[in-house]
């Protein structure tokens, strides 16, 4: 379904809760949110559970999450009201073929990534015509430049990052104004939550994401990589 990026984000790209509107009204075509139920999640689900609690959420079990990411992820769908939160995942077939003894991360990241998240992740949305990130450009590198809906260069469905402009203390404010559960690991200085293997804790003065696949070139998982672009 084609779009008129300009347009949209001229109409929407101040006001995150229109966008969710317009986005989960069917006007956009069929919508999926994808969320990792990570440090700063519960406030993207919490506005889109205001719009629509029956939006189908996509959360990515790479079989390597931290344990509290899992059972988070549990507390918050039933705090939220969410009910349509469908896990998605490698299939038993492919992590056996292509990573046996689950040793995969440590020689090849990207590799990893693509086997337990990009490749399911481009499955189940294949019967949407669009998904809700919670990308935001004070997470720097590529994503200084987000806006508020883009197209994925490869498949040309709609990307609706509602809180693109939002920075940390604007997700800090509304997590406590509304008070929503925390992860359990921001308090131990995991500000960006992935598996296990290849987070780390973030030293106070790092970036946000300075924990993630620390010491590699590699920033993101690849799922909002197309055409070499992030």
């Amino acid at each position: 379904m084609p779009h008129d990026l300009m347009l949209l984000n001229a109409r929407f790209g101040k006001d995150e809760q229109a966008a969710l509107r317009f986005a989960l009204s069917g006007a956009a075509g069929r919508i999926a949110m994808v969320s990792s139920f990570g440090a700063e999640s519960a406030a993207l689900l919490h506005l889109v559970a205001g719009v629509a609690p029956d939006t189908p959420v996509l959360f990515i079990d790479t079989q390597m999450l931290f344990p509290e990411t899992s059972a988070y992820q549990r507390a918050l769908t039933e705090t939220l009201g969410l009910t349509d939160v469908r896990i998605i995942g490698p299939s038993r077939n492919a992590l056996f073929e292509a990573d046996t003894y689950g040793i995969l991360h440590p020689s090849n990241a990207d590799a990893c990534c693509h086997l337990r998240k990009t490749q399911p992740l481009k499955e189940a949305l294949e019967e949407f015509d669009g998904w809700i990130t919670g990308r935001k450009r004070f997470q720097g590198g590529a994503r200084t430049a987000l806006q508020m809906f883009e197209a994925d260069d490869e498949t040309g469905r709609l990307k609706i990052n509602p809180l693109a402009s939002w920075d940390a203390k604007d997700i800090a404010s509304y997590m406590s104004d509304h008070d929503l559960p925390r992860h359990p690991l921001v308090e131990r200085d995991y500000p960006s939550i992935g598996c296990m293997p290849c987070t780390g804790r973030v030293a106070p003065g790092e970036s946000q994401r300075a924990g993630r696949w620390r010491g590699e070139e590699k920033t993101e998982c690849g799922i909002h990589i197309s055409n070499g672009r992030k």
